[in-house]
């Protein structure tokens, strides 16, 4: 199945109710968009109960038509957990909650820094041969903890999901500032940027319009008016709205990186699904970027 570079993310659905879960859902799927992105911890699992009854009373929907995707490891407030009984058990409760056999895709959602590789292997490997999770990959995982979980695991690491928007966006900056001293020069992730390029690792880029430090949306802030002149500017020139313009710039990039959305308004999804017909050209990405209060050397 062919993924989509647009996903759903469902994080805040918890607190929706069904009818308006149902409507997103449709939003998406009739604009071609059927992936779906879950975490066991999202409002505590409320999440995917939601969304599987949301599923479940739209005869529209076909499990084999859509792609769900969900993360586990996190034990909220105590700590990472990727033992082997933890991974499987979260899967099953993943798989009950969705009310679904299998999952499309498994990240693992922050580095244990007690990982035992090992047993992450044996966790992939029951789920994969038991035909509960077909594809696997991490979140927020640097290239060295990467390869070492595939020294062990048979399964490749397909994707790796990150944060990253314009203003958030040390995966290029330390690439462009290399050799220097400026703040954007720290090499804070191991250049997985580059890494996942040269891997065939898939980047899913989490809370694409977030200000650095969760400080809320930057679109329409007070606190970026260059950028968002420059993306009032754009959206005016292609006829789209400045979101779907923040997006168009995630997906320019040359890695092909996924855009995990985060709205639960039908039409701000419509917004942002729209930017997959817009390319901007090089010079107003750069533009964009130095906007957000970048440099160039």
């Amino acid at each position: 199945m062919e993924t989509n570079r647009i996903i759903v993310g469902c994080m805040r659905i918890s607190d929706k109710d069904v009818q308006s879960v149902n409507k997103l859902i449709n939003a998406a799927i009739e604009n071609g968009i059927n992936f779906f992105d879950h975490a066991d911890i999202y409002g505590q699992g409320k999440s995917e109960l939601i969304f599987a009854e949301a599923v479940k009373n739209n005869s529209g929907i076909k499990r084999e038509d859509i792609i769900l995707q969900s993360k586990c490891g996190i034990r909220p407030g105590i700590c990472y957990d990727f033992s082997k009984d933890y991974i499987i058990k979260s899967v099953d409760g993943i798989l009950q909650r969705l009310n679904t056999e299998y999952l499309d895709i498994l990240l693992l959602h922050r580095p244990d820094a007690l990982v035992e590789p090992y047993e992450v292997a044996e966790a992939f490997d029951e789920l994969y041969r038991n035909g509960k999770v077909r594809k696997f990959g991490v979140s927020n995982h640097k290239p060295m903890q990467i390869e070492l979980l595939k020294k062990y695991v048979n399964q490749p690491i397909l994707y790796n999901q990150l944060q990253y928007s314009i203003p958030v966006s040390n995966l290029v900056a330390n690439g462009l500032e290399v050799n220097m001293t400026s703040e954007g020069s720290l090499d804070r992730d191991g250049s997985v940027l580059d890494y996942c390029r040269l891997n065939d690792i898939t980047i899913q880029a989490w809370s694409p319009f977030q200000m650095p430090n969760w400080q809320g949306c930057f679109i329409n802030s007070e606190a970026y008016p260059e950028l968002n002149n420059v993306l009032n500017e754009l959206a005016g020139k292609y006829g789209v709205s400045a979101t779907a313009i923040a997006t168009a710039w995630i997906l320019r990039h040359p890695a092909n990186i996924q855009v995990v959305t985060g709205t639960t308004n039908a039409d701000r999804l419509k917004e942002i699904i729209s930017a997959r017909d817009i390319k901007i050209t090089r010079e107003e990405w750069y533009r964009l970027y130095l906007a957000a209060g970048h440099i160039l050397p």
